[in-house]
């Protein structure tokens, strides 16, 4: 089995989300490689939110803090890279990750729209019956989006919002990431182990 995942950052506001994740997962005993693609519309967000002098893929990975070994697990591509191995279902995945999922993003699923890379990736994804992972960040829902969510979760797909965790106690945002990117790593089948997971 593929021990390795893509990571679609689109552009939705919780770029602390892929960040966070992506710092994780590049350390996880289970991942030997991050397909990493920021959209043009993430590079902006990630600029306001993160305050990179960069934008796009490299300012995510700089503001993980990945040490050499993680950082080498890691292939950016461009948005525009329609020929980037992840385009194809002949390139095996353990799982996609959207995160954050805007709701543009899933309408171009629901459409089957792959007009991008990260389209492409999505509906690769759902026709293999891969793990696909949404990380939705939208509120409130309108009709519109629950018509597309429910159609993606008929088509195979793991509608997974950012909600805290407001069980596992505590006030810290670290504890509510870490509870959220393991969500995220148990519904992409990697299992619970891994460094900078902190809650039971």
């Amino acid at each position: 089995m593929s021990r390795a995942l893509a990571l679609l950052v689109t552009g939705a506001s919780g770029m602390l989300l892929p960040r966070h994740f992506l710092g994780v997962a590049a350390r996880h005993a289970a991942v030997e490689k991050i397909h990493l693609v920021v959209s043009k519309g993430a590079s902006q967000v990630l600029f306001h939110e993160l305050g990179r002098d960069q934008t796009g893929a490299e300012a995510l990975v700089e503001a993980a803090g990945l040490d050499a070994a993680a950082r080498a697990r890691v292939v950016i591509h461009r948005d525009n890279e329609l020929d980037a191995p992840i385009s194809s279902g002949s390139y095996r995945l353990a799982g996609t990750l959207v995160l954050p999922c805007s709701s543009g993003t899933f309408g171009a699923f629901a459409a089957g729209t792959a007009a991008t890379l990260v389209q492409r990736a999505g509906a690769v994804a759902l026709k293999e019956r891969w793990p696909l992972v949404l990380g939705v960040r939208e509120t409130p829902l309108s009709v519109v989006h629950l018509e597309n969510l429910a159609a993606l979760a008929w088509a195979g797909a793991i509608v997974v919002p950012p909600i805290p965790a407001f069980y596992i106690g505590g006030e810290q945002m670290a504890r509510f990431l870490d509870a959220y990117s393991q969500r995220l790593l148990d519904h992409l089948g990697l299992g619970p182990d891994g460094p900078g997971l902190r809650w039971g």
